[in-house]
């Protein structure tokens, strides 16, 4: 793949309630999701190199609204509603479930999956659920650990090396698991290697588009 994204030129596009007001289901998407208290902000914010693309909170549960921002031609992130929260009332942890369930089974466009668990804390029953799903509809997955940091280096690698083997044991899909920290940037260069991976064939359309209006804008000054 010739072609870098940029991630640092990632920008806001639009928040919906549900996937009705999400704009046309088209090119690829990579959805961010995790508990509430998984640190899903900070790490979208260190993906792409900015303070406050999207915006952190002291209170876990803040993201309400399926979040979409643009990466480059075709490709994107959405930012889905976080899940989990003890505090967070019946029928809003209800209504936000709805949507997250409804575009991760109904959107087209979503080719890759990121499910973010503290490492202290990682594969509880909904973070299980979650990635079951996606290997069920064959959308791959890779997994942050997030707030690595605050572990040492000798009980990061053993809790990483174990959620591995216990994934291995849990799922039979498409699952990479990675620490992450979105405060030292550890695991920022795994990440948008991934996503490169996921976006590769829209670039390559988007490459071969360009290629096409070049050849053809040289036969119309040759004409």
């Amino acid at each position: 793949m010739s072609a870098k994204i940029h991630y640092q030129n990632t920008h806001f596009v639009t928040s919906a309630p549900d996937i009705r007001h999400l704009p046309a289901d088209e090119g690829i998407e990579v959805a961010f999701a995790g508990r509430s208290n998984a640190g899903k902000s900070s790490s979208l914010n260190r993906l792409t190199n900015q303070k406050n693309l999207a915006k952190t909170s002291k209170t876990p549960g803040r993201t309400q609204l399926i979040n979409l921002f643009h990466v480059t031609d075709g490709c994107h992130i959405v930012d889905l509603p976080g899940y989990g929260f003890a505090q967070v009332p019946l029928e809003m942890k209800k209504k936000w479930q709805k949507s997250l369930g409804e575009y991760l089974q109904q959107r087209q466009s979503l080719k890759g999956l990121v499910v973010l668990m503290d490492i202290r804390h990682p594969m509880k029953d909904l973070d299980q659920q979650l990635v079951q799903w996606a290997i069920e509809c064959a959308i791959p997955v890779q997994v942050l650990l997030t707030k690595a940091d605050k572990l040492k280096s000798g009980a990061r690698k053993a809790q990483v090396l174990k959620v591995r083997k216990d994934a291995a044991a849990l799922f039979a899909g498409d699952v990479q698991i990675d620490a992450f920290s979105s405060l030292n940037g550890l695991g920022v260069d795994v990440l948008r290697k991934r996503l490169d991976e996921w976006y590769a064939p829209m670039l390559e359309v988007t490459e071969s588009e360009t290629d096409e209006n070049i050849s053809e804008g040289n036969e119309d000054s040759q004409a």
